[in-house]
């Protein structure tokens, strides 16, 4: 198993992409496999949150790219800046990881926070897409 300790600069080239679920994304300790095959078994700093293009590396400089996987997501499109605003508040009230985009909320698909979402008047889709919800307040924002 090739082991991953490190958080690096993205830079040009990578020898291999790991692509994992946002779930995954938040441990510090994982044993994965790569895009290619490659077992890999990440040992990182407790606290570590891999967002998409983040580069992890090692002593051996053999670098690898993190990918977000496509999930299964509840997407809510408005251009109602107010309905916008209360969504964004009724799922941060319910300590959601949330995907914020312009007149866009995305969340790990759940079909009690569909029906709560379109009790305010919004709809939802759901939809297989990449998730990569806010860090939150007290984390470094890309």
């Amino acid at each position: 198993m090739l082991k991953l300790t490190e958080i690096t600069t993205p830079e040009n080239s990578t020898d291999d992409v790991l692509t994992l679920p946002f779930e995954q994304r938040q441990k510090s300790r994982l044993s994965a496999i790569t895009d290619n095959g490659k077992q890999v078994g990440l040992f990182l700093p407790r606290g570590s949150y891999l967002r998409s293009g983040t580069v992890l590396t090692n002593t051996q400089a053999f670098r690898v790219l993190i990918n977000a996987a496509p999930e299964s997501l509840s997407v809510v499109r408005t251009d109602d800046a107010l309905l916008f605003a209360r969504a964004c508040y009724h799922l941060g009230n319910r300590h959601i990881s949330l995907q914020i985009l312009p007149n866009e909320l995305r969340y790990l698909h759940d079909h009690v926070l569909d029906h709560m979402i379109e009790g305010l008047g919004l709809s939802v889709s759901v939809e297989n897409l990449p998730f990569e919800p806010e860090a939150g307040a007290y984390h470094s924002h890309d």
